[in-house]
């Protein structure tokens, strides 16, 4: 249970110096987010590696501070007056990436998906094509089941190492994951992922590269890379599509403050400039309200709100 004590919130900085960690107090979330959006933490610790995080996560535990582990904050979305709590980044000293065999690749939880796809083209296995471009790190997509273009990250993955309030570290296997639909065991649960293992399938260089480069270019003329957000900011209702259902409802280029409807994509809700957390979630909540009254179908949110407290 967190409990607002600053002595405890200290003695984990403290903790987090010894591991060699970094500390940045009142670091704007903005910084560290797609959405560009989100007010400062109490503090960010830099995680140095991923024993060092189930480390920290269970001092947290124990000492009751609230923490908020995040990756490249691709799908997240932070209150306008920050996090009161320690924000624990798994950046670029947990994204390690290797071959466990001829056909297996282990990454930690940090290293991005287009760096773990591109590891992949590198040594012709084919299988994550779909995911080149979805810009998460490993964590966050094993933790959402993240997905594009028919493809799942459940299709690839053979386990996932994950730490908790004890600090130990442990493997469990894909088939015990619960995974599905932009859902996992994690989204329910305090687990904290540290690494994952995938088992891809020989194939031709030139033709995962081709692949590649064809889901990319379909994303670049589809999508609106060019405005900061956090993707789809809707999950697919079942047997429809979230972006069709909202242009259907003449939602396409509405906004509110500095969030829009995109009107290369309305699936996407855009930073069009100087939006608030509150403007996004204000168009969030009209354009599910305007679908539910106009179509029947309630959109279920995909990104991932964290408030201050």
């Amino acid at each position: 249970m967190y409990t607002e004590n600053k002595e405890n919130t200290e003695n984990l900085l403290n903790l987090a110096r010894e591991l060699e960690c970094r500390v940045v107090y009142n670091e704007p979330l903005s910084a560290h987010t797609t959405f560009k959006v989100g007010g400062e933490c109490t503090a960010l610790v830099d995680v140095s590696s991923d024993e060092n995080l189930a480390r920290l996560t269970a001092e947290a535990s124990r000492l009751g501070v609230r923490t908020f582990v995040l990756g490249k904050g691709s799908n997240v979305l932070f209150d306008d007056k920050g996090f009161k709590g320690v924000v624990l980044l798994m950046g670029s000293s947990i994204d390690d990436i290797y071959m466990k065999d001829s056909t297996t690749i282990c990454a930690q939880a940090g290293c991005s998906l287009i760096k773990l796809c591109r590891f992949a083209l590198e040594h012709s296995l084919s299988g994550l094509e779909f995911a080149y471009g979805i810009p998460g790190t490993v964590g966050g997509a094993i933790y959402m089941n993240a997905g594009a273009y028919d493809g799942e990250i459940k299709d690839v993955l053979k386990s996932c190492t994950v730490t908790g309030s004890s600090g130990a570290l442990k493997v469990i296997g894909a088939d015990r994951l619960d995974m599905s639909y932009r859902k996992s065991r994690f989204t329910d649960s305090d687990e904290v992922i540290t690494s994952g293992e995938f088992v891809l399938t020989p194939a031709n260089y030139d033709d995962i590269q081709d692949k590649m480069v064809e889901l990319m270019g379909r994303r670049r003329s589809k999508q609106p890379l060019e405005y900061p957000s956090a993707g789809s900011t809707f999950k697919r209702p079942e047997g429809q599509f979230a972006g069709k259902l909202i242009q259907d409802c003449g939602l396409k280029g509405f906004a509110i403050g500095g969030a829009q409807v995109s009107e290369k994509h309305c699936g996407f809700v855009i930073n069009k400039g100087g939006a608030t957390c509150e403007d996004i979630l204000a168009l969030i909540r009209h354009i599910q309200d305007t679908v539910k009254e106009q179509t029947g179908f309630m959109l279920e949110c995909e990104v991932k709100y964290i408030p201050y407290e």
